[in-house]
């Protein structure tokens, strides 16, 4: 069985990230048979320099997109295909345009606990800003889905009391806009080929399969 890996450069406010996790779900779940793939959450903010406390949601994505009618064809065009894998928007139920700093130094520790554990808050983050209208940027809101993902509160506490990590995690924000990532998600598939945009289920399992069949051509594992 071959082995890949693929760091997934995103945003958890981004639902073109959210649409793209529930695709490469499904097409790593088609080639489980085959081709074992490992999964690293890597940071990305589409909006670095809202405040703390974020902004009202509704105001800014209409300034951002161009109007309220914009937003509107945006939301219901992403609607439909979240349904179509699974995925529930609730975009009426979204009032803050957070600041994800926080969210993805949470993202962060939660690797050190294992890919498991730090893929199950990256859903967690999702849901809770798409579904259920949760502002994560807000602290307390994260220790919420800490706690939920089976991370010790008090330790997340007291991590984020501090100081730890902001820079490490902007640092990697940065190293990914030099290497050429403007947009999210990117899946960069074994530090090597780069998938941009929310694919399709197939366009995703295909690649997957190809660099799996070049890697067994080669005899790499």
């Amino acid at each position: 069985m071959q082995h890949i890996s693929i760091d997934v450069v995103s945003d958890v406010v981004c639902p073109w990230c959210y649409l793209g996790k529930a695709r490469l779900d499904k097409a790593i779940d088609a080639l489980s048979a085959t081709v074992f793939v490992t999964v690293n959450w890597r940071p990305y903010q589409l909006n670095p320099d809202l405040p703390a406390e974020g902004v009202d949601h509704k105001a800014h994505l209409a300034s951002k997109l161009g109007g309220q009618e914009a937003v509107d064809r945006a939301h219901a065009m992403l609607s439909g295909l979240g349904r179509e894998e699974g995925l529930t928007f609730d975009f009426d139920a979204v009032t803050i345009s957070p600041n994800t700093l926080d969210a993805h130094r949470l993202i962060r520790w939660a690797a050190a606990e294992g890919g498991d554990v730090q893929t199950k808050v990256v859903d967690a983050l999702f849901e809770a800003n798409f579904s259920e209208g949760r502002n994560v940027g807000d602290r307390d809101t994260l220790l919420a889905i800490a706690g939920e993902s089976g991370l010790d509160r008090a330790v997340i506490a007291a991590l984020f009391a501090s100081d730890a990590d902001r820079e490490a995690v902007q640092q990697e924000i940065a190293m990914a806009r030099e290497m050429g990532v403007t947009g999210v998600p990117c899946f960069i598939i074994d530090e090597r080929y780069a998938v941009m945009g929310a694919q399709t289920v197939d366009v995703l399992t295909d690649a997957l399969r190809d660099i799996a069949a070049m890697k067994t051509g080669s005899g790499l594992n």
